[in-house]
């Protein structure tokens, strides 16, 4: 199934239940005015690093020119997305090769990418009522024990402390609850995901992460809490944005300690 197949299903994504639990409005006016997810050079480089890795996505168009500056490399960027490519310039090609290349050096993503198993495989299920979607990177083969499930990610730093704040900040604690919780669904079997994440600049470091169990269930209970939001406002036909009424806020913590480091320092 092609990207472009799989996005227009009507079925519940990750993506859109990260929106509704920011706001059912967000997610209503998303969905009416696709695409729910803006084109950009980061996307067709991540979408050229799939590709490659996982032999299966996007088809990479190389387009002649120095930089995206000038009008017929912008056009020619939009006709290949237009047509579902990945454009790209010469040299982001050749980073895209050489960061695949890292991936399937990494002892650890070899172990997990050589799998029996398929890429880019989607799913379609029923959790709690709702029909939802997950589309997973590396889908291994169903057998005995917890299924190893890959999702491959392209970030500025891979190192630990700056993936767990990507982690957080992009809620991928929900995707991999909503994606484990489809898989489940249909098979039965307990599953595990596993991220792969690889830099975009030289070296091009890999390193591989899991989550613990804390986070993995506040994530499986967001997962479940966007589930029962869409099924109310849905039924309700009413998609409300932020509460109404004056609301306080509350002081961050990182802002209290630094506010408390700068008076000690005094």
């Amino acid at each position: 199934m092609s990207d472009a197949a799989y996005h227009a299903r009507p079925e519940l994504s990750s993506t859109e239940a990260r929106l509704l639990l920011q706001s059912p409005a967000k997610y209503r006016w998303r969905k009416d005015n696709p695409p729910l997810i803006d084109d950009s050079p980061k996307f067709d480089i991540g979408k050229a690093v799939h590709a490659k890795v996982l032999g299966k996505g996007a088809e990479v168009v190389i387009v002649d020119a120095e930089d995206w500056r000038t009008k017929a490399a912008r056009e020619a960027r939009q006709e290949a997305r237009d047509a579902g490519m990945a454009p790209l310039l010469r040299r982001e090609y050749d980073a895209v090769n050489a960061m695949a290349e890292s991936v399937v050096a990494n002892d650890d993503a070899a172990a997990l990418l050589s799998q029996p198993g398929d890429s880019e495989v989607s799913l379609f299920a029923t959790v709690d009522g709702v029909p939802v979607r997950a589309r997973f990177d590396y889908l291994p083969e169903l057998g005995a024990g917890v299924t190893k499930t890959v999702d491959l990610k392209t970030t500025v730093d891979a190192s630990k402390s700056a993936f767990e704040r990507s982690f957080a900040t992009y809620e991928y604690a929900i995707q991999r609850a909503w994606y484990l919780d489809a898989y489940t669904a249909l098979t039965s079997n307990p599953a595990e995901m596993f991220f792969i994440a690889v830099e975009k600049t030289p070296p091009y470091l890999v390193a591989v992460y899991a989550i613990p169990t804390d986070w993995a269930d506040r994530g499986h209970r967001d997962a479940a809490k966007a589930r029962k939001r869409f099924a109310e406002c849905t039924a309700s036909g009413e998609w409300p944005g932020y509460p109404p009424g004056v609301q306080y806020l509350d002081e961050p913590i990182w802002h209290v300690y630094a506010e408390e480091q700068e008076e000690m320092v005094i």
